[in-house]
């Protein structure tokens, strides 16, 4: 029995070929799509069809790098001098914000997110969350939130020495423990990682265990690399390298690693990620805001690197951050033919899938994958959606609020712009009382 027929839309499938296919139809049977095609399927009955005439039909987005607990941050008043540089952002907003942070507000953060993914396109994201003071346990928290949401999330506790070696090895654990029993239950949508803070908050034995244990369960690692300068100073001043050549000597990098920013790296260190297979999630707009810099992405795509795009918990629409991702490279190189259209979608849709091992299961739209899809409706678009034109689209047009179903795994979590697995009022209601209260921690408002 075929459970879903998408018919009459204009798919963007991201294949291999990047077939762009008019008036066609996705055929979805117990979570897979089993057909993708020009014109209607056979005489299959579906249990349900949903017209996509004049509208796009493509792959769920990925975010790549993301920390669901700075939703809080959002709009915060912050009570402080303006921070100058990123180690102030850092020491000033960032830390003391998860120090104050309880597993409630990662659940609350987890769920608002959550759905402001749904609302917006994401399907997938590789979130990292710290709080020193909520270690046990607080992994199984967000995953019930991700759980309760429909959509698909990798999770990892984000281990740091920068108070003490014993925190960082508590974090891990938390990883281990997280890992070990999203395996037992064989959770689905849910999976497992580790995740080291970065390079200037962690020592070389942290990161030999975790590059044990991440080999052993065969998950990925995720860590953030000279996202600014003081992470490339700390490693000169402490090991007189680079922070890609420290943790290749540490015999951290694999095909297995994510690397989140990568802002300051020269070629030798571009080289040492290739040559790794080590991969890289680009977060253009966080990196704006921290005024950190610009990503060498330009040279990354040259030489075979894959990128993946992330919001580092700042701005949560994945269409504008895939438009970002198009523009900022145009304006660091001085150069309009900088980033293609189709390398920004790229990098949102199957290069994410790639940095996490997925890409035979998600990140297109082909027969045997995962049903994740997404129906975008460009209604107001002044020109004519066309499959030359589809790319074009997305890239320049399209926002989130276009985004009018969302199907995961071939169950719809958003139809006609209404989720359908939790009460959205509820959802927001619960996250402003938590944001309050940890706004209220901070001294940002008054009591």
């Amino acid at each position: 029995m075929v459970s879903l027929l998408i018919k009459n839309g204009l798919i963007v499938t991201m294949d291999k070929d990047r077939r762009v296919i008019p008036d066609g139809s996705v055929v979805v049977e117990d979570g897979r799509i089993v057909s993708v095609k020009r014109g209607l399927v056979g005489k299959s009955k579906p249990e349900e069809i949903i017209d996509a005439h004049g509208k796009i039909v493509m792959p769920g987005l990925i975010c790549s790098h993301t920390h669901l607990y700075r939703m809080f941050l959002r709009d915060a008043p912050l009570k402080i001098e303006s921070p100058t540089d990123f180690s102030q952002v850092l020491q000033h907003v960032r830390w003391p914000m998860e120090e104050a942070i309880t597993k409630e507000d990662a659940y609350a953060s987890a769920l608002i997110s959550c759905l402001e993914f749904i609302k917006t396109g994401t399907t997938l994201f590789a979130d990292t969350f710290s709080g020193p003071n909520t270690i046990p346990g607080v992994l199984d928290k967000i995953a019930s939130a991700v759980g309760q949401s429909g959509m698909r999330g990798i999770i990892a506790f984000e281990a740091t020495e920068r108070r003490t070696h014993a925190e960082g090895a508590r974090g891990v654990k938390e990883n281990e423990r997280f890992i070990r029993n999203i395996k037992k239950e064989r959770m689905s949508r849910v999976q497992g990682m580790f995740s080291i803070h970065a390079s200037f908050t962690v020592s070389d034995e942290l990161f030999h265990y975790v590059r044990e244990l991440a080999s052993r369960y065969k998950v990925p690692v995720s860590i953030h690399a000279s996202e600014g300068l003081g992470d490339v100073y700390h490693n000169y001043e402490r090991y007189g390298r680079r922070t890609v050549e420290r943790l290749n000597e540490a015999g951290m990098l694999a095909p297995d690693v994510v690397l989140a920013h990568c802002v300051h790296v020269n070629d030798d260190e571009l080289a040492i990620i290739k040559n790794t297979g080590a991969k890289v999630a680009h977060n253009p707009m966080s990196n704006m805001l921290t005024a950190v810099g610009v990503a060498p992405v330009i040279k990354m795509l040259s030489m075979g690197i894959p990128v993946g795009l992330g919001n580092d918990g700042y701005v949560f629409d994945g269409f504008e951050n895939i438009r970002a991702a198009y523009l900022l490279q145009k304006v660091a190189s001085h150069d309009p033919r900088a980033v293609s259209p189709i390398e920004a979608l790229e990098m949102a849709t199957i290069r994410g899938a790639e940095l996490y091992g997925l890409q035979n299961e998600l990140g297109s739209i082909e027969h045997g994958k995962l049903a994740d899809i997404i129906i975008v409706n460009p209604a107001l678009t002044p020109t004519p959606l066309r499959p030359e034109s589809a790319i074009w689209h997305i890239v320049n047009a399209v926002n989130g609020d276009d985004v009018e179903t969302v199907i995961v795994g071939g169950n719809v979590l958003m139809r006609d712009r209404k989720v359908q697995a939790v009460d959205e009022a509820e959802v927001v209601k619960m996250a402003r009382k938590s944001a309050e209260k940890l706004w209220q921690k901070l001294s940002l408002i008054r009591r």
